[in-house]
C-alpha cells in the first residue's frame, strides 16, 4: 500500500492541531477523507491514538466538529483518529431505496462479500489494518491504540477490538448497536453486505463475539454509556444483550444508563471527556 496522504485543512486548537487529510484507499477502492487531532505534546514525542468511529449518515468532520473532545485529548496527550464511515465517490454503489441507513454513510464496519458492494464496501479492513499505516508519517505511537464509537461506530468499535484483543488496549462506545444480527439496522446492514446466510454475520456481533470467547477481553470494565431517552433503545441498541454476553464470557462491563439523554452529539458532548480519561488510563500506564 502507498499510504500517501494529503493535508486539506488545518486549525489550531486547545494548543495542538485539528488536521483533515485525503488519500487514495486501496482497501476501499475509492478517496477517503480522515480527521486527525494532534494535541501540542505531539510537538515533542509520539502519542498514543484513540479511534473515533461515527454512526450513520456521519463523516469524518461530525465528531470533530460536534463532540468537543479537543480540550480533553489535550489535557491528557492522546491523538484522535476520526475516519469517514463508508467508501465514497460515484463509482460507489448506494442503497437502491436512498435510504440512509445502508450505503454511503453506513459501512457497518464490516468486509462486504457480496456484489455489488464487496467492490469498495471493506471497512474492518480499512479500519484495522490501511488507516493506522496512513498515520505513520504523523508523530503517533501505534503500539498504544485504543478504540471508541457511537451507534453504528459503537458496533464497529466493540466488534473491532473483540476480534483484535492484542491490538487495541481498551474499547469505549456510545449507544452501540450491540447486536446487529437482532435488530433492523443490523439485519438490512448485513444481508446486504454478507449475504443471507446469518452464519456469516455472527462475525460481526459483539454479542455473539463475546459468547464465542468464553473469557475477557480486558482485565478491567469495557465503557459503554447509553441515553435512557434515546428513540432507537429499544428497537435496535439492546445493551440489556451486551451485558447479558458480557455476564457469560466473565468481560467486565460498566454499562451506565444516562437519564434523560438520546441519541445526539448534544448526549456525546456530555460525556466525551470521561470517556477520553479512560482510554488515557489504560495507553498511558
Amino acid at each position: 500500500m502507498t499510504n500517501t496522504i494529503t493535508q486539506v485543512a488545518g486549525n489550531t486548537c486547545f494548543g495542538g492541531q485539528q488536521l483533515r487529510f485525503k488519500h487514495f484507499a486501496e482497501t476501499l477502492n475509492c478517496e477517503m477523507h480522515f480527521s486527525v487531532y494532534l494535541p501540542p505534546q505531539a510537538n515533542d514525542a509520539g502519542c498514543p491514538v484513540i479511534f473515533w468511529l461515527s454512526g450513520l449518515t456521519c463523516s469524518d468532520e461530525n465528531f470533530v466538529q460536534k463532540a468537543g473532545a479537543q480540550r480533553c485529548a489535550a489535557e491528557h496527550g492522546v491523538i484522535l483518529v476520526a475516519p469517514d464511515t463508508s467508501p465514497r465517490g460515484e463509482t460507489v454503489p448506494d442503497d437502491p431505496e436512498q435510504s440512509w441507513d445502508f450505503g454511503l454513510g453506513a459501512g457497518f464496519y464490516v468486509n462486504a462479500t457480496q456484489s455489488p458492494w464487496a467492490q469498495h464496501y471493506q471497512m474492518y479492513s480499512y479500519i484495522v489494518e490501511e488507516l493506522p499505516q496512513c498515520l505513520a508519517a504523523l508523530p503517533v505511537d501505534l503500539q498504544r491504540l485504543s478504540i471508541m464509537g457511537h451507534s453504528m461506530g459503537g458496533h464497529g468499535a466493540l466488534t473491532i477490538a473483540l476480534k483484535n484483543p492484542q491490538r487495541y488496549r481498551s474499547v469505549s462506545a456510545f449507544a452501540p448497536i450491540c447486536a446487529p444480527t437482532q435488530c433492523p439496522w443490523g439485519e438490512k446492514a448485513l444481508s446486504h453486505y454478507l449475504g443471507e446466510d446469518r452464519q456469516h454475520w455472527l462475525q460481526y456481533d459483539s454479542c455473539e463475539l463475546l459468547k464465542a470467547r468464553q473469557q475477557p477481553l480486558f482485565d478491567h470494565a469495557i465503557l459503554i454509556d447509553q441515553g435512557d431517552a434515546d428513540n432507537f433503545l429499544t428497537e435496535q441498541l439492546k445493551p440489556e444483550l451486551l451485558q447479558q454476553a458480557c455476564e457469560a464470557s466473565g468481560q467486565a462491563l460498566n454499562l451506565r444508563m444516562q437519564p434523560g439523554y438520546d441519541h445526539s452529539y448534544f448526549f456525546i458532548a456530555s460525556f466525551i471527556g470521561e470517556h477520553i480519561a479512560y482510554h488515557a488510563k489504560y495507553l498511558n500506564r
